[in-house]
């Protein structure tokens, strides 16, 4: 309450008590199948085909896992989660050496491995992946490189095709542009792991270009007898020669490099972390086949071992111009990481992940492997990815086999909200109606958490291996339907009848007939038909859950009571910790009734009236002393299920007389 301080008009917020509760969504689905590549071990998220294209791969011959997300979103589907299943599958890979064999850099250890290439996921598809390596970069041809990325291509004479390519790289972990944290983070195809252990760091230097010396005349000017120098990376400073140059003779670039040697040796480091040693065992050399080029050597070798010359500040008296040290007057500067760095690919050559031959330059090769066929409880166990997944509500195993349909149904019950459904594919080999009550039959005991569709449809073979129409299951076209009917006209519609049209289907497997159909609703049998009408297109026709239980035997049942169990759960996560009274109490009944009010406003309830659609109670009688004395607060929440019509009867008589 504000201060009264002053005669006056004071205006103050009061909170409502209501709390909205937002209605869960109804329409995530979660797919589990063999893709031909991808993360394994989890699920992601995707929003589109294309995305599913990038990360999962292609169509599958003979596998349904794309067909049935490309159909999902063809339904009216608008994000998924994906997980891949695999058993034993390997990661294509090539580990190469670095240039330490190179006489230039006079490593008594000679090569050692430089880093290892590996495709993003396991699987053959890693195989066709190779990678370039060469040195064209301007400034930098010695210590950065680029690498690009290609993708073989099996027709004789036509080039590879580039996936993607990276300049600039080093080997400097602290470099903006390291190999290894560049590729990682962009790169959509392959890992790049450098070797921990390789001990090729040399000293790095920075060469001169070549100075033309007649022997008469002094090699520097009145006054150039400065330059800038930035050592390990620790800044730029001054390099004076005043001093050690007085009695020197200017004609001899001996004379010189003795006073650049002298003067950078009584340099102090300007950072505790520099060792020492990177000024007091520096070296400067005389180079060249007409000995006319100075180096200048760091006296550690190191990772991030550099010398660079700049100009000094004022023109007069820059020596580095003179000496023609420096990049800007064609001078070379030579890292740590020059030797550790992976060789060039010849110019007609490539490193091949998973397909390379081992040699002086390849180390190792690893090829990359799909696996062996995943069995039933490998798909039992990825249902267990989806543990952690608070937003998920469908799931899909394209062509399951019915002990993996079991168990996807009973872990759609058991999860802590009992919050998903699964959507199940009759065997295609199912088709008669003997067989289809057969293996109905074989559920131990079906729960209203799932529905199994029929018959499988047919679709345009995305790989154009055949002019024909393919056969693949249902699940996908029917999971997009759901979605898209959610979002039309609620989760309570059943996901039936004209309106539930099966885009992207050109055709069933197997056509049954109306008495057939009539067997299918009998009993328990409750399989949910997909049938072609004139005029209409392919539609499901039946919405069914496998489940006996009369109050859950619906599929908008079962799913509306779904989707009311997550929506309350999740509204009124502020009721933990208040506390346990009437005014606790009445806001549950306001906040709740509130929620359930809005959606009878649209339609989701039987009854002409609040009071026949939903009831919510929270009061001293659902929750007496002894739960107040355990912390426990009760509320009783009823709903009028709407029902689909699923038998329209029209009664047509005569009426008799003239009128």
């Amino acid at each position: 309450m504000a201060t009264l301080s002053y005669p006056g008009v004071y205006v103050e917020e009061v909170p409502s008590g209501v709390r909205p509760i937002a209605a869960a969504g109804t329409s995530t689905a979660a797919f589990f199948g063999k893709a031909q590549k991808g993360p394994i071990g989890k699920v992601k998220k995707i929003f589109n085909f294309t995305e599913f294209q990038n990360i999962y791969g292609d169509f599958l011959e003979n596998y349904f896992l794309a067909h049935s997300v490309y159909q999902f979103f063809n339904n009216g589907g608008t994000e998924c989660y994906i997980g891949r299943v695999a058993q034993g599958a390997e990661i294509a890979g090539v580990t190469v050496k670095d240039r330490g064999g190179d006489t230039q850099y006079n490593l008594s250890g000679g090569a050692q491995v430089s880093l290892t290439i590996s495709a993003i996921s396991a699987g053959v598809w890693g195989n066709q992946v190779m990678v370039k390596v060469d040195s064209t970069t301007a400034d930098q041809p010695i210590n950065q490189f680029n690498l690009t990325v290609y993708q073989d291509n099996p027709k004789p004479g036509e080039e590879p095709l580039t996936l993607e390519a990276f300049e600039d790289l080093n080997m400097d972990p602290k470099s903006a542009n390291y190999v290894q944290t560049v590729v990682n983070s962009r790169s959509k195809f392959i890992r790049i792991t450098v070797n921990p252990g390789n001990t090729n760091k040399i000293a790095g230097y920075s060469d001169g270009g070549e100075i033309t010396i007649d022997g008469t005349s002094n090699l520097l000017g009145p006054g150039q007898r400065k330059f800038l120098i930035n050592m390990h990376k620790e800044g730029f400073r001054t390099v004076d020669l005043t001093s050690a140059l007085e009695t020197g003779d200017l004609k001899l670039l001996y004379t010189i490099k003795g006073a650049i040697e002298s003067t950078i040796q009584g340099m102090k480091p300007l950072r505790d972390s520099t060792d020492e040693n990177v000024y007091k065992q520096a070296k400067v050399t005389i180079e060249g086949a007409s000995l006319n080029k100075l180096r200048i050597k760091s006296g550690l070798a190191a990772v991030n071992s550099t010398v660079e010359i700049i100009d000094a500040e004022d023109p007069g008296e820059n020596a580095a111009g003179a000496l023609l040290l420096g990049r800007r007057h064609g001078g070379t500067e030579v890292h740590g990481t020059a030797a550790m760095r992976p060789q060039d690919t010849p110019v007609d050559d490539f490193y091949y992940l998973g397909d390379d031959t081992v040699d002086t330059v390849v180390n190792s090769v690893v090829a990359g492997s799909d696996g062996i066929e995943p069995g039933d409880s490998d798909f039992e166990e990825a249902l267990t990815w989806l543990d952690a997944i608070r937003d998920v509500s469908l799931i899909a195993i394209p062509a399951a086999s019915r002990p993996v349909t079991e168990a996807g149904m009973n872990y759609c019950r058991r999860r802590p909200l009992s919050d998903c459904f699964f959507i199940a594919d009759m065997p295609q080999e199912y088709k008669e109606y003997d067989q289809v009550i057969q293996y109905k039959s074989q559920f131990g005991m079906p729960n209203s958490y799932g529905a199994v569709y029929y018959p499988w449809l047919r679709m345009a073979d995305p790989l154009g291996l055949t002019p024909e129409p393919i056969l693949v299951p249902p699940c996908g076209f029917v999971a997009g339907m759901y979605a898209r009917i959610d979002a039309k006209r609620g989760v309570w519609k059943a996901p039936a009848g004209t309106e539930a049209i099966i885009a992207g289907a050109v055709g069933l497997d197997y056509n049954i007939t109306d008495a057939q159909h009539g067997n299918l609703n009998k009993g328990n049998n409750s399989v949910c038909a997909l049938r072609a009408f004139p005029g209409t297109g392919i539609v499901a026709w039946g919405s069914r859950t496998l489940s006996s239980d009369p109050e859950y035997n619906y599929i908008p049942v079962r799913r509306m009571a779904i989707m009311l169990r997550v929506s309350i759960f999740s509204g009124i996560q502020w009721a933990v910790f208040e506390p346990n009274d009437e005014t606790l109490w009445g806001q549950l009944r306001l906040n709740i009734g509130t929620f359930m009010m809005s959606l009878f406003r649209r339609g989701a309830f039987q009854g002409g009236k609040p009071a026949e659609a939903f009831f919510v109670k929270c009061d001293g009688e659902t929750t007496p002393q002894a739960d107040i004395d355990l912390g426990i607060v009760n509320v009783l929440v009823g709903f009028a299920p709407l029902k689909p019509a699923e038998f329209v009867v029209v009664k047509i008589s005569q009426k008799a007389g003239q009128f």
